[in-house]
């Protein structure tokens, strides 16, 4: 069942009740307090510019466990060779922005989800200190990074891209390394890719994902900017 959200409650439906492709609700808003409700629902907005705001509850859910994460002899070269640096949190809207135009059409997607009205909400998320980007560098410019949404021991992550070989791969190990040492339990990758199953991540029932939600709360909540820590 597909529910028209109310402007003026910031809650979401059973993601239970979700359509057979993981379709939940329409409109709403992309204020704060609703998106932050809808990753603790396990829930995430995705529509193209022309669309309302669409939420997703995907079954199965694409996930990677921290501590599975397969490291390749050819990436863990790249990453020793110092070829490139990774920043955290220094450049979290050029961050998102590149990764709106990354070209997905072999993927089967024609545009963008990424739109200015995403890029402002989740700006404000980062200001926040709950939304936080991993950015690979070369010679001092942006060829790589992904950004996602931090709560509880968990990271949801929304999007990534590249423009040098390897370089968003380098920003994903980044992420894990810093998982293992702040004792994050999930690395949420939301959809099924080969790129991410080849690095360890693996589809679960959402029956399955949803109790772990619960774990969410602010007292473990790694809130600010994380190029501090």
């Amino acid at each position: 069942m597909i529910y028209q959200l109310d402007n003026d409650y910031p809650g979401f439906p059973d993601p239970e009740e979700s359509e057979p492709d993981g379709l939940i609700a329409i409109g709403g808003d992309l204020l704060p307090e609703r998106l932050i409700n809808a990753y603790c629902c396990g829930i995430f907005p995705w529509y193209d510019e022309a669309e309302p705001i669409l939420w997703w509850s995907l079954d199965p859910r694409m996930v990677l466990y921290p501590d599975e994460f397969r490291y390749s002899k050819s990436l863990r070269r790249v990453v020793h060779s110092n070829k490139y640096e990774v920043r955290i949190d220094t450049n979290f809207e050029q961050t998102m922005r590149s990764c709106g135009v990354v070209d997905r059409t072999a993927q089967g997607q024609s545009g963008t989800w990424i739109t200015e009205e995403m890029v402002q909400a989740y700006v404000e998320l980062h200001r926040l200190g709950i939304a936080h980007s991993f950015e690979t560098y070369y010679e001092g410019r942006l060829v790589g990074g992904l950004y996602g949404v931090s709560l509880g021991p968990f990271f949801f992550g929304e999007s990534m891209f590249h423009t040098m070989t390897d370089a968003s791969k380098v920003a994903f190990v980044q992420l894990v390394e810093f998982a293992k040492n702040h004792h994050f339990k999930l690395i949420d990758a939301q959809q099924e890719t080969r790129h991410l199953a080849s690095l360890g991540a693996r589809p679960i029932p959402r029956s399955e994902y949803l109790p772990m939600l619960n774990q969410i709360n602010s007292s473990n909540t790694l809130f600010g900017n994380w190029s501090q820590l």
